[in-house]
């Protein structure tokens, strides 16, 4: 019989939801409270109707978790509060040009650089700064001093079949090691940029960089990155220019779907092997750092 915990928001956790949430716990263990609950969130499908995550539900449930000694969580991390400013920027703050100098990936880091980059993609990107999940790494594609756009790489979709198959590893195999995958979440070229190629660069200098940059902030390196894109408004060609492998199509669910009740439009799914030997590594059969 599974095992449920009642919750008093009439959600019950499942003795295999539990297990998911512990292992995010201990697969991201610099996410405070609120990142961790939006992880799981998105993990065992807990979300509203629209698809929105049920942070403050989770977050009251890792409480009664913790208070239990059933689960441990975080250090509560205050910080003041502040009112989050809508970008406004200008044609002086952009960059019309159709060459430019080396381009150049750089870490957008907390505060005024990760302020700016926020409003950047709350302003230019389809998607804006939505919640992603799991570690992640903020990027400014620069050149001369210049900001030309925007990349994020965060945690990789729980579960995808045409992924899952071409890797060829099992569900426990998949659990064990997902976060050795990195999905590029975020893609952005700022409006009057102008520069031929400047897509697929910036993907091959940040497949060149991001394991380093990744084991740096956060103790490892990844093996394989995704992504999704809405064929209904891009063809993918930057990233069939930077050598990344169209593997198919999603189901035209979303991230958030595990009980299959949302529609989306279906996404084309690229990948980009690290190392040669990233089958292996997801598999077990090889060490990953």
């Amino acid at each position: 019989m599974i095992r449920k915990i009642e919750m008093s928001s009439g959600r019950e956790i499942t003795g295999e939801e539990m297990d998911i949430i512990k292992w995010a716990r201990s697969t991201y263990p610099n996410l405070s409270r609120s990142e961790l609950a939006g992880t799981v969130c998105e993990l065992i499908g807990w979300v509203t109707p629209a698809g929105d995550a049920k942070i403050p539900q989770c977050m009251a449930f890792f409480a009664k978790m913790e208070a239990e000694g059933k689960l441990d969580l975080p250090a509560i991390k205050t910080r003041q509060a502040a009112t989050r400013k809508i970008a406004r920027l200008n044609d002086a703050d952009m960059l019309e040009a159709t060459d430019c100098g080396d381009i150049e990936l750089s870490i957008a880091r907390p505060g005024g650089e990760l302020r700016r980059w926020r409003e950047y993609v709350d302003s230019f990107h389809s998607l804006g700064d939505k919640t992603v999940f799991g570690s992640r790494l903020y990027y400014f594609i620069r050149s001369q001093g210049r900001d030309l756009g925007c990349l994020l790489f965060s945690a990789a979709s729980w579960a995808l079949a045409d992924r899952d198959k071409w890797i060829g590893w099992s569900a426990e195999e998949r659990k064990a090691r997902l976060f050795l995958v990195v999905n590029n979440s975020r893609f952005l070229v700022l409006p009057k940029v102008r520069i031929k190629n400047l897509a697929s660069m910036a993907l091959s200098l940040a497949a060149r960089q991001i394991q380093s940059d990744w084991k740096r902030e956060f103790g490892y390196s990844p093996v394989l990155l995704e992504t999704f894109v809405d064929t209904e408004h891009y063809t993918g060609a930057s990233y069939k220019a930077a050598n990344w492998i169209l593997l198919g199509c999603t189901k035209g669910r979303g991230r958030m779907d595990r009980h299959h009740d949302y529609s989306l439009s279906a996404k084309a799914i690229f990948v980009y092997p690290l190392r040669p030997d990233f089958a292996d590594v997801l598999k077990g059969l090889k060490p990953f750092n």
